[in-house]
């Protein structure tokens, strides 16, 4: 339970909450979201009943607006919607989102009526300690990035090239290089520092990565990561990618690539999911991702159902300690915490750890009771 000396906050990735009972996702995280005094996530689909879907996106995401008092009664009061989904339905949809989100007490970042509002920050005083708050994002199919007289959402583009392993060979592998969009990683890092000025402590979220494949960061990644920090970020909050990260520990200050999904309902449709093409698409994704016949509203590959939930504890003007516990989704797109005791909480300690040595990164996972300590 929250203390009155220090400022709790709890972190989570993607949510898309659509359901008939809204409220069932979160019965068994409930308490845990709630008791913290400062509860994150990021919205992953649109809450909103206007607009005309995009054709051209591959999984377009609405649901009713009635699942948006779910996520507030669950305990969440800070959201991300800088996300590759957030003009699915058009502008109208995007600001419907955030007015839902709002009016239910979930203050939000990363997307608004224009440029100016989505990179608008989000400061937090509670208990002697300021926070503030930045989101951005990477993926981002055309016309999703707000401008000065359009919305959508803070951008964070890369530019992608290929690089043959061997030149002489045509048609071997290729080397994929990413590089932050200069403008948007300036225009980051403008923010942060300007942020930095008027908050003790700055959490930045960003929606980026290689979705679906184990343990991947790209190079884009890192340089905006690590500049981020260099600016004046404390920690940095990713997702996107539908599956766990690595954590990077650097000049002492936790990246954490992708905290996976945490409430997500999707339901799997097999004229949409079974074509050829989707199936080599997700075959070259994820070579173990079929679909489980019990996991019809969570069709994601099998390990993502391992997240974690991120505890932060600030305290003196500065961030104290950060954990993650680890959590299981189940078959109803539940997520549950683990203890120290469950099978399932070796099973994520030992993913972490494989995939953030795969990634050449150094950090440890340390055990503490129900909690791993990145270090």
């Amino acid at each position: 339970m929250a203390s009155n000396v220090a400022t709790h906050i709890v972190a989570v990735g993607d949510i898309c909450v659509n359901r008939t009972n809204p409220d069932s996702i979160f019965d068994l995280i409930r308490d845990e979201i709630s008791h913290a005094d400062l509860a994150f996530c990021q919205i992953e689909t649109t809450y909103s009943l206007r607009g005309a879907v995009n054709l051209a996106v591959h999984v377009p995401l609405r649901a009713a607006p009635e699942n948006v008092s779910a996520i507030a009664r669950a305990g969440f009061n800070v959201a991300s919607f800088a996300s590759n989904h957030c003009m699915d339905w058009g502008e109208d949809a995007c600001i419907d989102t955030i007015t839902h989100l709002n009016s239910n007490g979930v203050q939000t970042i990363g997307a608004g009526r224009n440029l100016t509002e989505a990179r608008k920050p989000l400061i937090v005083k509670h208990n002697g300690n300021s926070i503030g708050w930045l989101a951005y994002c990477s993926i981002l199919p055309p016309n999703y990035w707000a401008q000065p007289q359009r919305a959508g959402c803070a951008p964070a583009r890369a530019r992608t090239f290929y690089e043959a392993i061997e030149s002489d060979q045509p048609g071997t592998p290729s080397r994929v290089l990413s590089y932050p969009h200069e403008e948007d990683l300036n225009a980051m890092c403008s923010d942060i520092r300007t942020l930095k000025k008027s908050v003790d402590i700055v959490i930045v979220s960003m929606h980026w990565g290689v979705h679906f494949k184990e343990a991947e960061i790209a190079s884009y990644q890192r340089a905006y990561g690590r500049s981020a920090v260099d600016s004046g970020a404390d920690i940095i909050l990713g997702h996107h990618a539908h599956i766990l990260k690595p954590v990077e520990i650097y000049q002492g200050k936790p990246i954490f690539y992708s905290l996976c999904n945490f409430a997500f309902d999707l339901t799997y449709n097999p004229g949409q999911w079974d074509s050829p093409e989707r199936v080599e698409r997700r075959l070259k994704l994820n070579p173990t991702w079929q679909i489980d016949p019990e996991y019809t509203s969570y069709p994601f590959p099998r390990d993502s159902r391992k997240s974690i939930l991120v505890r932060i504890t600030c305290e003196n003007k500065k961030i104290e300690r950060v954990s993650c516990a680890p959590v299981l989704i189940n078959k109803e797109s539940q997520p549950r915490l683990l203890r120290r005791s469950d099978m399932e909480f070796d099973d994520v300690l030992s993913y972490l750890t494989r995939i953030t040595k795969d990634q050449g990164l150094s950090t440890e996972y340390a055990v503490s009771g129900d909690e791993l300590v990145p270090r």
